[in-house]
């Protein structure tokens, strides 16, 4: 019987959502592919159209897309991207989502409530995704809402390097926002050497989004450098009100360490009114403009995106990216 061999060739190649198309071109640098050429489009009552120019069959599609402020466009299109590269014939699509949209709503509080970071998973996987790349995610057990591959990376490393020479020789204490952020805090003590850990004991009312009563801190804060750190800032409220704790309990410095920036309003006029000093983000999302402030220090997710999908193209493995922290 005859046959005929193919010789088993692989292809990366890198497309952009419109949420932060100057992310994905900055992953595109570091890995030596440019993001693939496509039209995108809204018609007149909001549809969105989606098509790439060159052809992408057999390919080993990576998905980049920011899910920035209009979070429902942005998650829209990355469902007709999807589609398109399915019905193209992609072998294999993976989804890069520097920020999961949905993420808080992981879990139902009370009767009636959706878990919408499981439908989210949902929707990508039924549009045609393989596997999710995604970075810091506010809870962990969303990995296991998604039918598939879950990549989880963690910006932990890239923002305790900037710290640790920013601030070295200097007494520090990590300070979770709240009980939630503990483990986390926790992460960055022994990243840090293991400095003292405090957290803010805090309430929220259930039925006001975004509004929360700081009590008080636990923990060592007196006389020294005082690193708040979280996942996200949104109205930053959380934030603000765990650092007129920390000023009032003699903090001698407060920094602010976070991976994704969301800077909502009034987030920016609150952090600039606080006795914040300096907060560190990434640019897994877009700052535009009126949401830069002095105070605020931008540091690439890129290299490690980059890394990551390099991994993942190479069947190679993630996880030794961070030492084996899952």
């Amino acid at each position: 019987m005859g046959s005929i061999v193919a010789e088993n060739r692989k292809s990366l190649m890198l497309f952009s959502g419109r949420g932060f198309p100057e992310l994905a071109k900055e992953i595109g640098e570091v890995l030596g592919v440019a993001p693939t050429p496509s039209d995108a489009y809204e018609f007149a009552n909001g549809e969105i159209f989606v098509r790439f120019r060159d052809s992408v069959r057999g390919s080993d599609a990576f998905v980049v897309q920011s899910v920035t402020h209009g979070v429902n466009t942005w998650v829209m299109e990355t469902l007709i991207m999807i589609d398109a590269l399915k019905r193209g014939s992609a072998k294999r699509i993976t989804v890069v989502l520097p920020f999961y949209p949905y993420s808080r709503q992981d879990k139902k509080h009370r009767g009636r409530e959706p878990i919408s970071a499981r439908l989210v998973a949902d929707l990508l996987k039924t549009a045609g995704a393989n596997r999710i790349l995604t970075v810091d995610l506010h809870t962990a057990q969303i990995q296991g809402f998604f039918d598939g591959p879950v990549d989880h990376l963690f910006a932990m490393d890239i923002l305790a390097e900037y710290v640790e020479h920013k601030f070295a020789g200097r007494p520090m204490t990590v300070v979770a926002p709240d009980s939630g952020r503990v483990r986390v805090a926790e992460r960055w003590t022994d990243r840090l050497g293991g400095c003292p850990l405090a957290f803010i004991h805090k309430t929220r009312d259930p039925l006001k989004p975004n509004q929360v009563v700081a009590n008080r801190v636990v923990g060592e804060v007196e006389g020294r450098v005082c690193l708040i750190v979280d996942d996200m800032i949104d109205t930053g409220g959380t934030i603000t009100k765990a650092a007129d704790i920390l000023k009032e309990s003699g903090a001698a410095e407060i920094v602010v360490a976070s991976t994704h920036a969301l800077l909502s309003d009034p987030a920016t006029e609150r952090l600039k009114n606080s006795p914040i000093t300096e907060v560190v983000v990434t640019n897994t999302l877009p700052l535009p403009p009126d949401k830069q402030l002095d105070k605020l220090t931008v540091l690439s997710i890129a290299p490690l995106l980059a890394r990551a999908i390099r991994e993942v193209f190479d069947d190679g493995s993630v996880t030794t990216l961070f030492g084996g922290l899952s």
